[in-house]
């Protein structure tokens, strides 16, 4: 039985991370990664906390149900990875692109990724949790069914995607892009839909809005609800 190992306050090489890779989980504790390649390893069950990965590559790479606990990784790249049951946790991973990743089951909470890539992404199952996603690019992601729970969408790019019986807790749609997504069912009452005009709201034909909502948006005729 292979015994789990720990680096602990290392700047490794990425010859050390390969020579590592498939063997195992690995623990990396506050390390020093920032812009290794890490493309195309297996890190599957791999701990990543307080780690810095900024600029790191880890596109590709096989990382079924790693963690990643307060790391810094902003401008990291996860193209094409497997991150199906992977954790995300705290930290910074604003401008990172996920483009192609493979999410399903994955878990992102109290994460700032301001500005992130998720195009294509596979995010069947996945969970969101205090997630600063302000202009991250969404187009055609699925959250039919979710319950979003405090995440920023504002001035995000979330044309074409499928709202359908989600559930927003506390959440920001301001200034979001949009188009052709769908909202049927979709309980709206707890988002911030500022920016949205009256002639746009048949972009949320069949959602649930509060009175106040409404008041809003028959406020730009000059019409107040009682």
């Amino acid at each position: 039985m292979t015994s789990e190992i720990t680096l602990s306050d290392h700047k490794p090489a990425g010859g050390e991370i390969e020579r590592l890779s498939g063997k195992g989980p690995v623990t990396l504790l506050n390390c020093d990664l920032e812009g290794l390649n890490l493309a195309d390893l297996d890190l599957t069950g791999w701990c990543f906390e307080r780690c810095n990965l900024r600029s790191c590559s880890f596109n590709r790479a096989m990382l079924e149900g790693a963690s990643f606990k307060a790391c810094r990784a902003a401008e990291s790249s996860f193209v094409g990875a497997a991150m199906l049951e992977a954790v995300i946790d705290g930290g910074d991973f604003s401008n990172t692109n996920f483009r192609g990743a493979r999410l399903t089951d994955a878990k992102i909470l109290r994460c700032k990724m301001t500005g992130a890539d998720l195009s294509d992404v596979q995010a069947i199952g996945l969970v969101l949790e205090e997630v600063l996603l302000v202009l991250a690019v969404l187009p055609k992601l699925s959250f039919r069914e979710m319950t979003l729970k405090h995440v920023d969408f504002s001035e995000a790019d979330m044309r074409a995607c499928d709202f359908r019986d989600a559930v927003f807790e506390e959440c920001s749609l301001r200034d979001a892009h949009l188009a052709e997504c769908r909202f049927e069912n979709a309980d709206l009452r707890g988002a911030d839909l500022g920016g949205v005009k009256l002639t746009e709201a048949r972009r949320f034909r069949g959602a649930i809005i509060s009175r106040r909502q409404a008041a809003d948006l028959l406020g730009q005729l000059g019409l107040r609800v009682l």
